[in-house]
């Protein structure tokens, strides 16, 4: 079993996120046996349906080729032109060839790992070029299983060769005796057909191979208990940055709320333990809001606030107790409280107004509705 630095084991399967960071860097898996069993394939079923054709066309470029005219001899310029004629004709000839290669070689990357491009893969780095990194890579497991792969494919591809030797043995003599186009002709068949079926026994090689490359890459990313706990914290974030992240989003919203209590009609208190600030529009239709509420510290912020500002304070530990647990920031107040509020509305207005000096009738008895606010805080 694998075990990282801190000697933990990796037992985990490698996170969404492990598996697309190693994307990025180009570390996704690949089976070499595959593209090399893919490539060597397609070349073989190419030459064996297109060879026939495509050297035929070739041949008479060739001899086309070869067969000049004397002013093209002596004319280097005509002759550049006819070579470079061939040369395109020759290449337009192959490509059907070259593009079943190409498509080959991408196959087997798409296949197993998909695609993946990233210059972390090619940058340089100097423990590529460290002999003790080399020594140590070519003394590896890796190295072993390589070698013992190379051994096994030199053996599938020998014992392949030989039974194939052994089978056309017949056809091989035979091809002595038959005329020269002829035995040409079926040599080409047989090489065809020898071509194809050496390539196919690396199908085999392959078909181990892809599933051991797979498991390696797994094994490679594969996280220990604490990696992955780590990384789920990161993702969430961490308990104390997410702690000073909610402070600081109460900061802000508690200047925000302080900027709002100068613009507040009254402020509603315990008188210690709750403040309320009350905000009414009376050109709109809506009913008072709260602009700013706090307890305990919060709530003598607001007094002083309200007092630096000259915002009346008003004692109604009730009211202040149930507009504090009913009603939240930049919301109305609840229907319940619109006839206590008015009250304590209707005096703060009369009191703004006064035009003789004499203040106006506190009001004390105000319809406040019972609650678990009802209940006086110490």
């Amino acid at each position: 079993m694998s075990e990282h630095e801190s000697g933990q084991e990796k037992t985990e399967q490698p996170t969404p996120k492990r598996l697309r960071e190693a994307r990025k860097k180009g570390q996704v898996a690949r089976s070499r046996e595959l593209n090399t069993m893919l490539s060597l394939l397609a070349g073989a079923v190419g030459l064996l349906f297109l060879g026939d054709t495509m050297f035929t066309k070739l041949s008479l470029l060739v001899s086309d080729s070869l067969t000049l005219e004397p002013k093209q001899i002596r004319e280097p310029a005509m002759m550049a032109a006819t070579f470079a004629d061939s040369f395109m004709t020759a290449l337009w000839l192959m490509t059907p060839l070259f593009v079943l290669l190409i498509a080959a070689a991408f196959a087997g990357p798409l296949f197993v790992g998909g695609f993946a491009f990233s210059m972390k893969a090619v940058a340089f780095k100097l423990e590529k070029i460290n002999p003790l990194k080399g020594l140590k890579r070519m003394f590896s497991m890796k190295s072993l299983v390589e070698l013992l792969k190379a051994v096994a494919k030199f053996l599938v591809v020998a014992g392949v060769a030989a039974a194939l030797l052994w089978s056309m043995l017949d056809s091989l003599l035979a091809l002595g005796v038959e005329e020269l186009s002829a035995s040409l002709a079926h040599a080409a068949q047989l090489c065809g057909w020898a071509f194809v079926a050496i390539s196919a026994a690396l199908i085999l090689i392959a078909a181990i191979d892809v599933p051991f490359q797979l498991f390696q890459h797994n094994k490679q990313l594969k996280m220990t208990k604490q990696e992955v706990k780590d990384e789920l914290k990161e993702s969430e974030g961490r308990p104390e940055v997410k702690g000073r992240v909610r402070q600081l989003q109460r900061e802000m919203s508690q200047r925000r709320m302080m900027e709002e209590v100068p613009k507040a009609d009254v402020v509603i208190t315990n008188p210690t333990h709750f403040a309320v600030a009350l905000k009414y529009d009376d050109t709109g239709n809506g009913a008072p809001i709260v602009v700013a509420k706090g307890c305990d510290h919060l709530a003598a912020r607001i007094r002083q606030v309200a007092e630096s500002n000259h915002i009346t304070l008003f004692s109604a530990p009730p009211l202040a107790r149930a507009l504090y647990a009913t009603t939240e920031l930049n919301q109305e107040i609840p229907a319940d409280l619109y006839l206590a509020v008015a009250q304590v509305l209707a005096y703060v207005y009369q009191l703004n107004n006064m035009v003789d000096g004499q203040a106006p009738e506190m009001p004390t008895d105000l319809p406040v509705p019972e609650g678990e606010w009802s209940k006086p805080v110490e």
